[in-house]
């Protein structure tokens, strides 16, 4: 700007008519950068098909096809109307009345009048021109504030008790650079303590896919810098980013193996293996077959940048399909490691404490804790749950066995190991939402309804959804190191809470299954409520008198109670103490009511079939 501005007499400033995008430098780099020079094939003396360039009289030849495609280019480029600064055009957009801004420029180019009679100045900018654009956004006189690093140092910007502006702020991070550091600063400015609300992050990314890889990038330096500075991985990103926008985490690496076995298959649509390897110079195949150093995920997502745009959305896509679904498993299956995870509740208060080993040096103990968790219900309210209806392609159904009610909208496909796109939905129900395969909708109940129905049945449903809900946990705390190997192998996630009291845990959790075994208390101890809430959590299984089984499954998309192993005698006997049976795939099935009730028709089928055995679900 200053470069241009150089070049135009200050007496025109007040009414600027020029374009101040970098136009010429781009025009200049092709002019003399693009390239041009004849080349022409030749075989060397073992026969090899190379290519050098063509030279005449001592100078090189010039492609005449090159040279018509450079300069079609140079006219394209000249016709295109300029594009400002992204600051310029927030500022140009919204009005200086609008938006605050703290940067490091002492001028700025400003929009005055409105319509047509609307021109471009030049603005001078005094020296506390910040210190007063902060003043004026934190007194709530500007809604916008816009600040670079060299405004981001030394300040804040957050809903601050004491500041006349307490509203929600929505931090977009436009430019994240490469600096993880500098990243953290500057989102910290908005993020601090003594305020009224934390703010919201959006990392800001266009439709060219290959530049999540520069949020990637920081993504994984902010994980990185948070386990080691803070000793929790979600600190360092302060929750900005999702698992799979991490684009070099384990996850990852195996979704790009995967991609790799898919392209070799030639399962990857609009991308076959040689214009994979002819567009990116990566080579999966040898005389051999498939290389077994395949080359690593760094060098995937750089060669992503120099494809052309369709190439990249075709290879990106098929990559992040199969990433989530590698992160979605991980997650359902519990194994997705998060690092230190602190728990959330209303209420925490421990019911039980036991002793389950001492050091005999020391006399340190590890200690088995049963903590009754409470939480407050927030149910999805009907006029939220009709919001969906923004989206055309929402549908309100309603369940015809059990009269509840969802509504179904679009949600992300994801790629299955053998290269089939799995077209999906999501399901949103007043306390909870899935996705689940549309393949899958054909066999379920859910049929489409009305508004009125809908409503009804989504109102009665929230009006039986209690205030709050209570859960047990088990939480193995104090010294660790000597039980480690008897601890659950499968998930070794470290969790922290609060009590009630004030006093602060932290520990590894477990299954009521292993808190059983490991007091030698026998099966007998559990009652109805502990048994319900055990197989729900769905880490636990039940084995029961007369080779009964409690364990549970997903059927439909929903969480169910099922029982195994009987026999035709009991089908009665059942459902007189209200197990209900469905036939599916035509296999009779019975199940424990996920219901109010739940508990005591277990307590029923307890008392007769009483518990033999409990068992994890891993180890079953």
């Amino acid at each position: 700007m200053e470069r241009r501005l150089a070049e135009i007499p200050t007496e025109e400033w007040n009414d600027l008519n020029t374009d101040l995008s970098p136009r010429e430098y781009v025009m200049s780099y092709l002019q003399h950068s693009f390239p041009v020079q004849l080349y022409e094939p030749f075989s060397d003396g073992e026969g090899n098909v190379s290519s050098r360039p063509v030279f005449r009289d001592g100078q090189p030849v010039e492609s005449r096809e090159a040279v018509s495609r450079r300069d079609a280019m140079i006219e394209h480029l000249a016709g295109l109307p300029p594009v400002p600064g992204a600051l310029d055009q927030i500022v140009q957009h919204f009005g200086t009345e609008m938006v605050a801004e703290v940067t490091g420029r002492s001028r700025r180019i400003v929009r005055k009048g409105e319509g047509p009679a609307a021109r471009l100045t030049v603005e001078n900018r005094a020296p506390s021109a910040n210190l007063a654009e902060t003043q004026a956004f934190m007194d709530d006189g500007k809604r916008i504030l816009v600040f670079s690093d060299a405004g981001g140092t030394g300040r804040s910007y957050h809903a601050e008790l004491s500041a006349r502006n307490q509203r929600l702020r929505v931090h977009y991070l436009l430019e994240p650079g490469w600096k993880a550091d500098t990243a953290i600063q500057g989102l910290g400015r908005t993020n601090r303590t003594n305020q009224a609300q934390p703010p919201l992050f959006r990392p800001i990314a266009t439709d060219v896919k290959a530049e999540k890889r520069f949020l990637s990038t920081i993504a994984r330096r902010l994980d990185t810098l948070g386990a080691i500075t803070r000793g929790q991985r979600q600190t360092g990103g302060q929750g900005l980013f999702r698992p799979e926008d991490n684009l070099e985490s384990p996850y990852a690496r195996a979704a790009l193996r995967q991609l790799y076995l898919l392209l070799v298959r030639g399962k990857v649509e609009g991308c076959s293996l040689e214009r994979f390897e002819t567009a990116t110079g990566l080579k999966l195949m040898d005389s051999n077959g498939i290389k077994d150093e395949l080359p690593p995920i760094t060098t995937f997502l750089n060669r992503l940048l120099a494809l052309t745009i369709e190439l990249q959305g075709i290879l990106f896509t098929a990559f992040e399909q199969l990433l989530d679904a590698k992160v979605e498993g991980a997650m359902a299956a519990g194994i997705y490691d998060l690092g230190l995870e602190t728990l959330k509740a209303e209420s925490f208060a421990v019911t039980d404490r036991q002793v389950i080993y001492s050091h005999p040096g020391t006399g340190a103990e590890t200690r088995l804790l049963t903590i009754t968790e409470r939480r407050r219900n927030t149910p999805l309210l009907l006029d939220a749950a009709l919001d969906e209806l923004d989206d055309p392609r929402a549908v309100l159904l309603v369940n015809s066995r059990s009269g509840r009610a969802a509504v179904q909208v679009p949600t992300t496909s994801i790629m299955l190991d053998d290269g089939e796109i799995e077209r999906r939905v999501r399901l949103i129900r007043p306390m909870e939402a899935f996705s689940m395969s549309l393949r899958m909708m054909s066999d379920t109940l859910w049929v489409e309804a009305d508004r009125n129905t809908f409503g009804a049945a989504w109102s009665a449903e929230v009006a039986d959804v209690p205030e709050f809900s209570d859960a047990t946990l088990h939480v193995v705390s104090g010294l660790l190191l000597p039980v480690w190997k008897r601890l659950p192998q499968d998930e070794t996630r470290v969790y922290r809470l609060q009590t009630d009291d004030g006093e602060r845990i932290i520990g590894r959790r477990v299954s009521a299954a292993w808190a059983a075994n490991a007091t030698m208390s026998g099966a007998s101890s559990l009652t109805p409520d502990q048994a319900y809430t055990a197989l729900l959590d769905g880490r636990t299984v039940l084995d029961l008198a007369e080779g009964l089984q409690l364990r549970r499954s997903r059927v439909m998309g929903a969480n169910r109670i099922e029982l195994t192993g009987f026999s035709e005698a009991m089908r009665e006997r059942l459902r007189a103490w209200g197990l209900f049976s469905e036939i599916i795939s035509w296999k009779l099935r019975f199940f424990v009511p996920v219901a109010a009730n739940g508990t005591e028709i277990l307590g029923k089928l307890l008392a007769v079939y009483p518990i033999s055995r409990i068992t994890e679900r891993e180890a079953a």
